[in-house]
């Protein structure tokens, strides 16, 4: 039997925006996807240029080449698993909206990128109630961390139950599930929650791993999660792997430099083998 004929890369589709300095956005996903032992396609958004200091400019990609892009994959090769990232206008979340829906697509993990690590903002005002109302029905899970789930439910986050309480008006606001990430809580302990549709709520708490290079975080775990996905793990068994490959890549990455700013990950501190499923 040929066995290239026989099985299949689990196939994971970023859409999101590039990051030059390659810490996050594209970059952070596609090491993230190969880390993991996934085979890693792209849609991107819109280019930034940025380094470890900040975001300098934005330049939104043209709709119908995002579009484009979008269709290309889908129709050639074939898509497991999705991570939606920066969407920095509502027309660009129509796009991948509608995309979304012309092929059915599951397994979405959508990390509603709002504010860089350097504090930047990176989505336009207006995209916010577009984005919950066209996309957060679509997805498997929303990732926003203490900030862009301070932005959406517009109050200030300050401790487990806000999280919680958080979470909930998002799942009445169409999410299916909600991961909130309480890495911006003062304190010892990281805590995330997971919230889902019927499901009682499941906390992740770990201890706070001392490090300058966090730039990315957010862009590794949601990668991460689709990733895990598109294996065949169910939500949970995602998140649970996810949060530990990044704790990893944060352990590893804590002594090196990369730039005079927040530095990235080390996405290849446990690299895997590319993973096969048969067709």
């Amino acid at each position: 039997m040929n066995s290239t004929a026989a099985s299949a890369y689990p196939r994971v589709l970023s859409i999101a925006g590039s990051d030059s300095g390659g810490g996050a956005g594209i970059q952070a996903d596609l090491k993230t996807f190969s880390a993991l032992g996934c085979f890693g396609m792209t849609a991107i958004t819109a280019l930034t240029a940025q380094n470890t200091l900040g975001v300098r400019s934005i330049h939104a990609v043209p709709l119908d080449i995002l579009a484009d892009q979008i269709d290309a994959v889908v129709e050639d090769i074939g898509v497991d698993a999705v991570k939606i990232g920066m969407l920095h206008s509502a027309d660009t979340v129509r796009t991948v909206a509608a995309a979304l829906q012309r092929y059915g697509l599951r397994r979405v993990v959508l990390d509603p990128v709002m504010v860089a690590t350097s504090g930047a903002k990176l989505i336009d005002e207006t995209a916010i109630e577009v984005l919950v109302r066209e996309l957060f029905p679509l997805a498997t899970v929303v990732t926003p961390n203490l900030d862009e789930a301070a932005l959406l439910v517009r109050r200030p986050l300050a401790t487990e139950a806000d999280m919680e309480r958080a979470a909930r008006e998002l799942l009445e606001r169409g999410a299916q599930a909600v991961l909130v990430k309480g890495g911006h809580l003062a304190g010892d302990t990281v805590s995330d929650l997971l919230l889902a549709r019927g499901a009682a709520p499941q906390w992740l708490r770990a201890p706070r791993i001392a490090t300058p290079n966090t730039h990315g975080t957010g862009c590794t775990l949601s990668s991460a999660i689709a990733s895990h996905l598109a294996l065949g793990a169910d939500l949970p068994e995602a998140v649970a792997r996810a949060s530990g490959f990044v704790r990893g890549a944060l352990e590893a990455g804590a002594r090196v430099r990369t730039g005079a700013g927040s530095g990235p990950l080390n996405h290849g501190h446990a690299p895997r083998p590319m993973q096969l499923r048969p067709l």
